[in-house]
């Protein structure tokens, strides 16, 4: 299998992690995703995530998914890459999906560390490994052990980013250690991407290579303002903006993705219907979900709702 020399170096940013919209009766709404898409490349990102954690990835079905990522190819038409999440703590499952987002053209999948069953690291390492067998795409590694229980250890990670198919890791532990840390462990080529908004400008400051968000969702122009500052040295510029952020970024970390679907519904872009085991938000939830977007006042924001 052979790699160009950079296999990701598309992965700069702030990458959005789309929600999956929902019509009220449950079904997917297609028409409201390829919006979502839309917005986010009108807005400059460098690549769309789909069918992960914002996209509600554990209530589809297979073939829910293959559609997703599929529309989401069709809608990006070059324009930028399309990582599938397709994850699972069952390795065949996993294998799965990734052949079957393969095949609809999706640029690479993001694969989360098994959750619920509480593997070994070799356990880790050898999922991973063979998620890898099946598929020629570029993998990034999830690493979350709120979700998993289980984290990646540093050793793992190294062992694995010896093979080129695994082009980087997105970092939800919110340790911004991590990148410095990790620079002499791992080849050159291989990104390292934040998962978690509240840290992201510290993980940038610290040799982070972009983030995949929820917050962009709602607000891409802000946070490509931020990571250009950052990137320009304009750090109280990005600290300012960054602090815009942190009452909305509260709310979706506390509901997410049920307060991120809110937030882009009072901007007009998709119905806040969640599927169960996750429900929407209660009144005081929405209120200050409405009172953080309010206080944001940004006009490219706003402009949003008025499209």
């Amino acid at each position: 299998m052979t790699f160009p020399s950079h296999p990701a170096a598309w992965l700069t940013g702030f990458i959005p992690d789309l929600p999956t919209p929902f019509d009220e009766a449950g079904a997917v709404d297609l028409k409201a995703f390829e919006q979502l898409c839309e917005r986010q490349i009108a807005a400059g990102v460098s690549a769309l995530v789909v069918c992960d954690i914002a996209g509600e990835a554990p209530t589809l079905s297979p073939n829910e998914q293959e559609n997703i990522v599929r529309t989401a190819v069709d809608v990006a038409r070059g324009r930028v890459r399309v990582i599938a999440g397709a994850g699972s703590n069952a390795t065949s499952h996993a294998i799965e999906l990734t052949r079957r987002a393969e095949a609809v053209g999706a640029d690479a999948v993001l694969s989360v560390v098994p959750y619920y069953n509480k593997p070994m690291q070799a356990g880790i390492e050898a999922h991973f490994q063979a998620i890898a067998g099946s598929t020629r795409l570029p993998i990034i590694l999830h690493d979350i052990p709120s979700r998993t229980v289980r984290d990646l250890a540093d050793d793992t990670l190294a062992r694995l980013a010896e093979s080129r198919q695994f082009a980087a890791l997105r970092d939800s532990t919110g340790d911004v250690t991590r990148p410095e840390r990790l620079s002499t462990m791992l080849p050159s080529q291989f990104r390292i991407m934040s998962g978690h908004d509240a840290t992201a400008l510290a993980f940038f400051a610290a040799g982070g290579d972009g983030c995949i968000s929820m917050i962009s969702n709602v607000t891409p122009d802000l946070c490509r303002a931020i990571f250009s500052s950052c990137r320009q040295g304009r750090l109280q510029a990005a600290r300012y903006l960054q602090k815009r952020l942190e009452p909305l970024g509260a709310c979706l970390s506390q509901h997410n993705p049920a307060a991120l679907k809110y937030a882009l519904s009072l901007l007009g872009l998709m119905d806040p219907t969640t599927r169960l085991p996750l429900v929407e938000l209660d009144g005081p939830a929405k209120a200050a979900v409405a009172r953080a977007i309010t206080d944001i006042a940004d006009e490219d924001l706003l402009g949003a709702a008025e499209a």
